[in-house]
């Protein structure tokens, strides 16, 4: 025993060494500072990759993308039960720390575009490799974050003495500082990774954007194992979660063993696990159900919170991100929310809150979560109003029985066309303003000659008009029929120039093209884009360009191009879409809304949710508070797929009005609601008198007869059912 207490003694004071904190912290917390950056580094890119990698639509991508975050939230009641019953929190958090790298690393391995078709069946068995390494990547990665996720901040608490109060508050405080910390910087530095260009055909670097978390969460756990020998390990005592089920599961078993008349009706329905379990643990559970009811209703906040990194993230790349100075990718516009949390939870606290109580308002828990959904739902009306403004900026795309064309003319002098019902003049190596909309074919009336296009539904295209002798037809060209993607612009050029053209854009290139033809469409990131032309004599022209984001341009070179200084002057650059002009800062407004929602609802669910907890129950309403989430993010799933809303805008309108709808109830169960004090509730059945236990130990034993009298009932009457 005396040994025992000596090898205790001995492993606390490993720990206590810098100013009064254990060394084993620091290695805690630089953990969850790389863990949390692994993982939202990763998801910040995530939506995007579904969309512009495996090139699924925006449905399937976000419903995948709420799929996975939904099991990330579901996956830590397993982590928990498996570290308090079997392995302990150090084993836990070191053996899904090492599922979690590796899901790191398969997720970095499936973006990889060069990987080998090994059946030779082409692209489309190639992107099967992809997508199979993708979910499988995704699952390990889910459960390897939700598993160590109730571990590793208990595992720090355990850190401490008794007497370190003050200090372990204080490394709760710096553990969740990192935690934004690495938030805050992953959301900032993967979507430049990602934006950079590697692979021979790949304008983004989604390798590299997943290569850096997984060497993240790789340096997380090399770090906590360098630590073991500091740490002070609890040994797994049993999980209070399975034994609170196992109470319920009985309450309810006995209940119905019990229907009958002849057993009197009880106050609670818990209270018919009184004959298996202590009246203490059916007090605490009876606490616990009543804030899990509560948490019905909460789900549908965290639909809303969780859309930020898939539907928002889409929608801003139908916008601009130029800031001047600055350049936002539209996955780094995810930032706002860290950064808001870090300015607005300290004025909340310093400022909002105080200013409140002395207006004398009772601003209870409850009702400070209700104002926060209602701020979620404003958020969402703030989107729907956001796309409505976009969608005012996107061009008019054919329908599915109308196509589209627009017309360039390679001659020398002006032409005077009929486009079906449409008289056209269109100058010298021009083209014609916007696209004429066709319900049929179409029939091109020139003087020199006429021609008929057949022309595809849903499809635009540009007729490209020669001189006489060139080409006995005119030419027709499909053209994009949809926004660029990635707020990049697709580029092509026209050539009408007599000899072969080498056409680069730093390191792409748009191959040779041919007098008279038009080269493939090259997408060409924002800014200054400056397009080298080179003939067979080596000849070569600079022409200059300045892109937005989302455009669409023909480049046209002329018959009467020339190298030379002014060579660039004779290029005319001819606008196929017009680039985003609604700027990125308008999400500001909902980013806002939703971060003073989350701080007024999670800030303040979490505290309700400590206070109302018996002292021993606090990680079974943790669980369920994380188990909104995931249930959250299984609601977007059922919206989008049953909506199918045509217009974005609709979806966004919808969610607000179903939140509101769940707010207003919630409020009316936040009335009905009496809030508890659980220590006072615990001691009464901790502080009672001798004579009180030992009538209770009688009692106890009364009702131990009861059951096997009732259990010997219960077999006689199996015994009956069975004979008839």
């Amino acid at each position: 025993m005396a040994g025992k207490e000596e090898d205790k003694k001995q492993k606390k004071s490993k720990s206590a060494a810098v100013c009064g904190y254990p060394i084993s912290i620091f290695f805690i917390v630089v953990n969850e500072f790389c863990e949390r950056f692994s993982y939202y580094g990763m998801r910040a890119v995530l939506v995007l990759y579904f969309k512009y990698f495996l090139k699924w639509d925006d449905d399937f991508a976000t419903t995948i993308y709420h799929t996975f975050v939904a099991l990330c939230y579901l996956t830590p009641i397993l982590g928990a039960i498996v570290a308090d019953s079997w392995l302990g929190k150090f084993k836990t958090i070191v053996y899904l720390s090492i599922v979690y790298t590796l899901g790191q690393a398969v997720m970095a391995v499936s973006a990889v575009s060069e990987i080998t078709d090994t059946n030779g069946d082409g692209a489309a068995d190639n992107m099967t490799v992809h997508i199979a390494l993708s979910m499988v990547g995704l699952i390990l990665i889910a459960l390897g974050t939700g598993g160590i996720k109730p571990c590793v901040a208990a595992f720090g608490g355990d850190q401490f003495e008794d007497h370190q109060e003050k200090q372990r508050s204080t490394f709760f405080s710096i553990f969740y500082l990192s935690i934004n910390a690495g938030s805050l910087l992953s959301t900032l530095i993967t979507p430049i990774l990602r934006a950079q260009k590697c692979g021979k055909s790949s304008d983004s670097c989604y390798p590299l954007a997943f290569g850096v978390p997984a060497a993240l969460m790789l340096v997380a756990l090399v770090v906590f194992i360098v630590g073991s020998k500091m740490y002070i390990k609890v040994p797994p005592q049993g999980n209070i979660m399975v034994k609170v089920c196992k109470c319920i599961g009985f309450a309810i078993k006995n209940r119905y063993r019990h229907r009958s008349s002849r057993f009197p009706k009880r106050e609670h329905w818990m209270d018919w696990a009184e004959e298996g379990y202590d009246k203490l643990l059916i007090a605490q559970v009876k606490m616990v159900l009543k804030v899990l009811f509560l948490y019905i209703p909460l789900p549908m906040f965290w639909a809303l919170f969780d859309q930020q990194g898939s539907r928002w993230t889409l929608q801003a790349t139908t916008m601009t991100g130029d800031f001047g100075l600055l350049t936002i990718q539209p996955d780094q516009m995810q930032t706002v929310n860290p950064i808001l949390i870090l300015l607005l939870v300290p004025i909340m606290d310093s400022a909002i809150y105080p200013l409140i109580a002395k207006c004398k308002l009772n601003f209870t828990p409850l009702k400070r979560m209700t104002v926060g959904m209602l701020l979620a739902a404003l958020a969402f009306v703030a989107a729907g109003l956001v796309q409505i403004e976009i969608d005012k900026t996107l061009p008019d795309f054919p329908s599915s029985s109308q196509s589209q064309a627009k017309f360039i003319n390679m001659l020398d002098k002006p032409l005077q066309a009929t486009a079906g019902e449409n008289d056209l003049t269109i100058q010298p190596f021009k083209a014609s303003e916007g696209y004429l909309t066709f319900e049929n074919d179409l029939d091109l009336i020139t003087p020199e000659a006429n021609f008929s296009f057949a022309l595809n539904s849903s499809s635009r295209y540009t007729v490209v008009i020669f001189p006489d002798g060139v080409s006995k037809d005119a030419l027709q060209f499909p053209d994009i029929n949809k926004k660029p993607e990635q707020g990049n612009n697709e580029i092509r050029f026209l050539s009408g120039y007599s000899s072969l053209l080498s056409i680069t854009v730093g390191s792409l290139s748009f191959g040779n093209v041919t007098s008279n033809n038009m080269s493939e469409y090259r997408s060409v990131p924002q800014g200054e884009a400056k397009f080298v032309i080179k003939d067979d004599s080596g000849n070569e022209c600079t022409y200059d360009l300045t892109l937005g984001f989302g455009s669409s341009y023909t480049l046209i070179i002329p018959s009467t191009f020339t190298f030379g200084p002014t060579c660039k002057d004779s290029i005319n650059a001819e606008l196929d879409i017009s680039p985003n002009s609604m700027h990125m800062a308008w999400q500001i407004p909902q980013y806002f809304l939703m971060t003073a929602g989350e701080v007024v609802f999670s800030v303040t669910g979490l505290e309700f949710s400590y206070s109302q907890a018996p002292s021993n129950m606090k990680s079974v309403l943790q669980a369920g508070w994380l188990l909104t989430v995931a249930v959250g993010n299984i609601i977007v799933l059922i919206i989008a797929e049953a909506a199918k809303l045509p217009e974005q805008w609709a979806e966004y309108i919808l969610f607000a009005s179903l939140l509101v709808l769940v707010c207003i109830i919630f409020a009316i169960m936040a009335v009905f609601y009496t809030y508890t004090d659980p220590a006072k509730i615990e001691a009464q059945f901790t502080d009672m008198e001798p004579e009180d236990k030992e009538k209770r130990k009688s009692v106890e034993m009364a009702k131990k007869d009861r059951r096997n009298s009732d259990s010997s009932d219960d077999d006689e009457e199996k015994r009956t059912q069975t004979r008839m």
